[in-house]
């Protein structure tokens, strides 16, 4: 199944240590593109998720945000470094003991003193685990969106591939009276120009020039290359890139039908196999 390069997926987690929130856009993009923002106490997982990211996304640009808004029980707690007040509060009496009217000493001095108050950082552990498993639910999401819509896309391409195959079937079944007015054409020319020609070199250039104008091989070629998207279209894993290639190779046959036309018919039908190609082309630049 053919997944679409273009999805978002969302998921919130909300507990003691916080409310986490994960989002993941992803866009059209010609190879693997990723952006990850994370909070800064969640920093050293961004390897294992880019890694994540890779192993499940084929291409696209990819855009990841994790979000933290910390809990209650994640907020630091302040704390009294006991044995620092001890020893600022003998060192204030050795000097109030000098002094002739010491001032009273204020509680607020002495927290404002570097090293009295000390913050202790929460416990992530639990919160890494949580972000990850997260993450991992916002990308399953992801993914499922991304088949969803690739979903969408197979029908307008076989759609679009049905197309290319009843032109090709009414080119190949006119071809051989749209060569043989070919002829009769150039034979009256021909007359009209010389009273005498001579039939085995007439015979001769009538065969070089509906060689020329034979566009059996770019029929053929038509069919093998859209056979070969369906084939594409039905395989497993990313396939982007190779229907790229292949909607290149479909409009150099349809320009090389256009090149040799016979007729107003014949350049119709080239023309038309070049649309309904250029709709295949963009719908194709969203395959992963």
């Amino acid at each position: 199944m053919i997944k679409s390069m273009t999805a978002f997926a969302r998921q919130d987690r909300e507990g003691d240590l916080g409310r986490l929130s994960c989002e993941i856009r992803s866009v059209n993009h010609r190879y693997l593109e990723l952006q990850l923002r994370l909070p800064e106490g969640l920093r050293e997982l961004e390897p294992a998720l880019r890694e994540q990211l890779s192993q499940e996304l084929g291409r696209g640009k990819v855009e990841v945000n994790l979000r933290w808004q910390e809990g209650d029980s994640s907020s630091p707690h302040l704390q009294v470094n006991q044995e620092r007040v001890a020893a600022l509060y003998r060192a204030a009496q050795e000097v109030e003991a000098l002094m002739q009217s010491p001032a009273p000493l204020n509680a607020l001095e002495l927290l404002r003193w570097p090293g009295v108050m000390v913050e202790s950082a929460p416990e992530l552990g639990p919160l890494k685990a949580m972000a990850a498993e997260v993450f991992t639910e916002t990308l399953q999401d992801l993914s499922r969106g991304r088949q969803r819509e690739g979903a969408r896309l197979l029908p307008l391409l076989n759609d679009r591939l049905d197309q290319i195959g009843v032109q090709v079937r009414k080119l190949r079944s006119r071809m051989p009276e749209l060569l043989q007015q070919q002829e009769q054409q150039l034979r009256q020319r021909l007359a009209e120009v010389v009273s005498s020609v001579d039939p085995d070199r007439l015979a001769q250039e009538l065969v070089m020039v509906s060689q020329k104008a034979d566009v059996a091989e770019e029929l053929d070629r038509l069919d093998a290359h859209s056979q070969e998207v369906r084939d594409t279209l039905a395989g497993p894993g990313p396939v982007g890139r190779r229907l790229d290639f292949l909607m290149q190779e479909l409009n150099r046959e349809a320009n090389t039908l256009s090149s040799k036309s016979l007729s107003a018919d014949v350049t119709a039908a080239a023309v038309e196999l070049k649309v309904l190609i250029e709709q295949m082309r963009e719908q194709v630049q969203n395959v992963e």
